[in-house]
């Protein structure tokens, strides 16, 4: 899957890179229904294995490595919304493995996406807004510390359908876009 993932995270950035903003835009929002909707399932439905072949498996895993490097790097994340279902079904690891696997494969193709953009000089309008930067990095440490602390207070029940409904509301907004 990491190979898969480092090709498609440079192949992701690059047709990012090149798409107008009209496309990006609607590109962006019907990822975010994917996921909405990936989330759903996963979350409501119980999934077994492919049971794939052995043969089968490093074939499998480099083609979805691909896709979801792709997505990430389009969507500027590390992918493990979409990794950790994939290693449940392509290889029947379980949950807790699949997080653990998912944070070693998703940082190597953020840094080649990062490495991507930054090669066209798409980071420079963030020195430009460096105070923008400086609050959005703020929230997002605040928001990691609190969603650390408030773990296992909300039932799944209730984030994963607020997770969907805010991932449908952003794909509206930028659909809308212009």
């Amino acid at each position: 899957m990491l190979a898969g993932s480092l090709f498609g995270a440079w192949a992701g950035a690059s047709w990012a890179v090149r798409m107008r903003s009209s496309t990006l835009y609607k590109v962006l929002a019907a990822l975010m229904v994917f996921m909405a909707a990936a989330l759903a399932i996963t979350h409501t439905t119980t999934l077994g294995t492919l049971d794939l072949p052995l043969w089968a498996h490093v074939p499998a895993g480099i083609v979805a490595g691909f896709g979801i490097g792709v997505v990430a790097a389009i969507m500027g994340v590390a992918g493990g919304e979409l990794l950790i279902p994939t290693i449940v079904l392509l290889f029947g690891e379980n949950i807790k493995t699949a997080g653990s696997l998912s944070l070693l494969v998703s940082l190597p193709p953020m840094l080649v996406a990062f490495a991507r953009y930054s090669r066209d000089g798409s980071f420079a309008v963030l020195g430009a807004n460096h105070r923008f930067v400086t609050v959005l990095a703020a929230g997002s440490i605040i928001g990691a510390v609190l969603g650390g602390l408030l773990l296992g207070v909300f039932p799944d029940a209730v984030l994963i359908p607020v997770l969907a409904m805010i991932l449908l509301a952003s794909a509206v907004k930028l659909a809308r876009h212009d």
